[in-house]
Formats: C-alpha cells, sequence, structure tokens
C-alpha cells in the first residue's frame, strides 16, 4: 500500500508542478502575446474569437461522463477485473458518439439562427463568425469521445502525464500562433491553431494509453443495467457542469445581442485576467478526489474532511489573497501598460468578478466533497438557479452597461451562490463551515486588507509607468508576504511555503 500511495503523492506533486508551469505560459503569453494579437487582427476580431469559442465551449463538455469514468475504472481496477473496465469504455464510447450526433443536429440549428440571435454584429461581422463557428463545431464534434481520454488517466493517477499534456497543448497553441500571425494569417489562423493542437494532444493521449496501460476497448459490449448506473451516476453532473459553464460562455453571447462585438472583447480580457486568478489559487483542484474518498470511506457525513480543507483552504486563500490585492492595487495600471487606455474598463470588470473567488476558491476541498458523496444532485439544482439568474441579470445590466453590467451579474450569482453552497456544506455534508470561515478567511484577513490599505494610499502619490509598476508591483508582493509570515502563517504553512 505504501508504494502505491508515496506514486500518489509523487504524482500529485508533479501534476501541480507541471500545472503551475503550464500557468506561466498562459500568463506570459497573456502578458505578451494577447495585446499583440488584439493590435493584429483589431478588437471586433477578437470579440468574435472569443464569442466563438465561448459558444462552442458550452457544447464540448463531457456530461459527468470522465468523473464516472474515474470512478468506474478505480473500482475494477481495486477489483483486478480488467476485462470490466474494456467492456465500460466499450459502452462509454457508444454513449458519446449517441450524445455527438445529438449536439450536431442542435449545432446545425444554431448556424442557420445566428443572424437572428446576433443582432448586435455586422454583417461582415456575421459572415466572419459563420465560418470560425463552422470550424470550431467540427472540431468539438472530433473531439468530443476523447474526453473520456482524461477520465483514464486520473483513474490512473498519471496526473504527470495529463498535466504535461496540458502544458505541451499551451505551448504549441502559442507557437503557432505568433508564426501564423507573424506570415499575416489573421482571424482564421487562430481557429485553425487551436484545432490543430488539440487534435494532435488527443493523437498522444491515445498513444500514451494505448502503449502504457492495459485497456483494450471492448466495442461490441453492451448493458442496460451499466448504463443506467452510469447515468444516475453522470446526469447530475452533467447538470451542474452546463450550468456552470453557463456563467461565464454564454455571457460574450448576451454582450453580442445587448451591445455588440467591443463589449465582448473588453469581457474578453476581463473574463482571462480572472480565469488567470482562478487556475493559479487552484492549481491542485481536481487531484485531492482520491484523498477525501478515503477519508469519507465508510462514513456518512463530511465531518473528517474539514481538517483537510482548514489545510489546503489556507495555503489557496493565501495565494488568491495577494493575487486579488496585488490586481487591485495595481491592476488598472497593468491594463493600461499592458493593453492600452481603451480598455480600462476591463479592470473594473475583473475586479469585480475576482471577488467572489477570494472566498469561493479556499472551498474547493467542500466542493471535492460534493462529489465523493454523490451529492451533486443538490449542487445541480443550486447550479441552474444561479445560472438563470445570471441570464435574467446579465441581460438586464449589459443593456444598460455593456460588459460591466455582465460583471456585476456575475459577481452577484456567484456570491448568492456562494451562501447557499455554504448552507449545504453545514446542513447536507455535516461540516463545520464556522470553524473554517474563522480559521480561513478571519484569520488570514489582516494581511490582505493592510496591504489593500496601504496601496490605495500609495496609488494617491504615483502616476502611470512602466518602473512605477515594476517597484510599486514588488513591494506590495513584498509586504504582503511579510505581513501573512508575521500575522497568519502557523507553522505547517510556513514548512510548506519554505519547501515551495
Amino acid at each position: 500500500m505504501k508504494p502505491r500511495y508515496d506514486n500518489s503523492i509523487n504524482q500529485i506533486k508533479k501534476g501541480a508542478i507541471i500545472s503551475y508551469l503550464a500557468i506561466g505560459v498562459s500568463l506570459l503569453s497573456g502578458l505578451l502575446y494577447t495585446p499583440w494579437m488584439v493590435k493584429q487582427i483589431g478588437v471586433n476580431d477578437y470579440g468574435l474569437y472569443t464569442l466563438a469559442t465561448s459558444l462552442i465551449s458550452i457544447f464540448l463538455i463531457d456530461f459527468g461522463i470522465s468523473e464516472a469514468v474515474s470512478r468506474f475504472i478505480s473500482k475494477y481496477n481495486a477489483e483486478g477485473d480488467q476485462k470490466k473496465v474494456n467492456d465500460f469504455l466499450g459502452l462509454i464510447y457508444k454513449l458519446y458518439i449517441l450524445i455527438d450526433l445529438l449536439i450536431l443536429v442542435v449545432l446545425i440549428l444554431v448556424y442557420f439562427f445566428i443572424p437572428v440571435i446576433y443582432m448586435e454584429l455586422t454583417p461582415g461581422e456575421i459572415d466572419k463568425f459563420k465560418i470560425i463557428y463552422l470550424i470550431t463545431s467540427t472540431f468539438s464534434i472530433i473531439s468530443l469521445p476523447f474526453i473520456t481520454l482524461n477520465g483514464i488517466l486520473t483513474s490512473y493517477e498519471k496526473f504527470k502525464t495529463l498535466k504535461l499534456c496540458d502544458l505541451v497543448n499551451k505551448l504549441m497553441v502559442l507557437t503557432l500562433m505568433v508564426i501564423a500571425l507573424t506570415l499575416g494569417y489573421k482571424l482564421y489562423a487562430l481557429v485553425l491553431v487551436n484545432v490543430f493542437a488539440g487534435l494532435f494532444i488527443i493523437v498522444i493521449k491515445l498513444f500514451y494509453i494505448n502503449n502504457t496501460l492495459p485497456i483494450r476497448v471492448n466495442f461490441k459490449f453492451w448493458d442496460k443495467g451499466l448504463l443506467k448506473e452510469v447515468f444516475g451516476f453522470s446526469i447530475w453532473a452533467t447538470v451542474s457542469t452546463i450550468a456552470n459553464r453557463f456563467i461565464f460562455n454564454i455571457t460574450p453571447s448576451i454582450l453580442g445581442a445587448v451591445s455588440g462585438s467591443s463589449q465582448i472583447g473588453l469581457f474578453g480580457i476581463a473574463s482571462t485576467l480572472e480565469g488567470y486568478a482562478y487556475i493559479i489559487s487552484g492549481a491542485v483542484n481536481g487531484m485531492f478526489l482520491p484523498r477525501v474518498s478515503k477519508i469519507l470511506a465508510g462514513k456518512k457525513d463530511g465531518k473528517h474532511v474539514l481538517p483537510l480543507m482548514t489545510k489546503v483552504g489556507r495555503i489557496q486563500y493565501s495565494i488568491i489573497g495577494l493575487i486579488f490585492v496585488g490586481f487591485a492595487i495595481v491592476g488598472k495600471e497593468f491594463i493600461y501598460l499592458w493593453m492600452g487606455e481603451e480598455f480600462e474598463l476591463a479592470y473594473y470588470c475583473a475586479l469585480i468578478m475576482m471577488l467572489p473567488g477570494v472566498f469561493r476558491v479556499p472551498q474547493q476541498i467542500a466542493t471535492t466533497t460534493i462529489i465523493a458523496m454523490n451529492k451533486v444532485k443538490i449542487q445541480a439544482y443550486v447550479y441552474v438557479i444561479i445560472a438563470a439568474l445570471n441570464i435574467l441579470f446579465s441581460s438586464v445590466l449589459s443593456n444598460f452597461f455593456g460588459a460591466l453590467g455582465a460583471a456585476i451579474s456575475i459577481c452577484i450569482v456567484y456570491i448568492i451562490r456562494l451562501i447557499i453552497m455554504n448552507v449545504i456544506y453545514y446542513k447536507v455534508l455535516q461540516i463545520n463551515i464556522f470553524s473554517f470561515i474563522k480559521d480561513c478567511y478571519i484569520n488570514m484577513a489582516p494581511p490582505m486588507l493592510i496591504t489593500l490599505v496601504v496601496g490605495f494610499i500609495i496609488n494617491q502619490f504615483t502616476i502611470y509607468s512602466l518602473p512605477t509598476f515594476l517597484i510599486k508591483g514588488t513591494f506590495i508582493v513584498i509586504l504582503y508576504i511579510i505581513l501573512l509570515w508575521n500575522m497568519s502563517l502557523n507553522h505547517y504553512e510556513k514548512s510548506f511555503f519554505k519547501r515551495v
């Protein structure tokens, strides 16, 4: 047992390291590449690019089956029954093909209604959007069945390989996009680059699985009972995933209907920055499911998860706190130097959308516990209600305030969701959320608040320039770390950061 446990821990560590490398690539490409790309293709074309990718990503989900793949394969591996693994995957792939056909029909219908849906786009923008829509939707149909590959790699605890594929994908996209834009290619090339890189990574994963794992898919297998069991596990996870994606991915479409492509571009920049904050602080999310499952083995409630939730949450809160405070103080200056004065509104949009994440990110272990305890049905109800509220709020607010209204809507619904989910963690999972709030939010807040006040005072006496930005940013980071180290961190956390 110990070698297997040690290997699992090593896989998590290596996966986390590679995750942060991938995040570093994303950050550098965002800092250096995005403004250049926007300049090359124009703000409106960047808005169309954001619109197409967000619309297709609504359909490009795993319908909860990836989690089912991880769960069932892990169970069969524990039983030492490779035949069940092969039979199960044969059933899953046939299920995905059926889903693929249904999505194909929906995508075709959407194509013919594009001019009606996006009335604020000009005729020229509609024509461009139709072409990139065809490219991205074709890729989504081809790639959807292969989402199961992530579940397979996770169930065999191949986190290093999984995260390495993500890193290679980011590097490929960045390199090929730079080459394409340098050669004079524009919007369509950017879309095709993403498609090519995505297909290449699928081939790599297939090659690795076929050559290193004992999997031989049995496409002839069919079992109604197993299919029903899979549906029972995944259907509510599907609802949660779709509803959760609607929060961000439907917003560009709402802006396209009521505001126009320039507002989509502003929202695209803001949502990219919010996404960076989320992935930096939550790089290890998803890797703790096996650990949480072991803690909960034989138990009927989530009380025993609290120590792990607090331990991981305090570290994530330290990271997201620095990101939020740093962006609040130097974010406007950063966007001015990075993208130009015309994108200043993106600062307010990003800051507003980041706020709920300060409290949401540290609770990822509780979210994982929802999955481990198979309470995703309750979560799904909440996510659907919140998604519906976001569509309502965003449609109204975006009509008056554009991208800023969309950001306000997202902030409001995320705060509402956070409150409801905390009630569920306390009442249903029986996690002492009040103890978590005290040990995490309250005890870790002083360094963040003090740094915020000092930073805003400094802002009153500085002007926008690259040297000032670098000096001020460095000072804020050092001040936050000193305050955090002396006021909030315990012995374990200090040892953790020393090792990192």
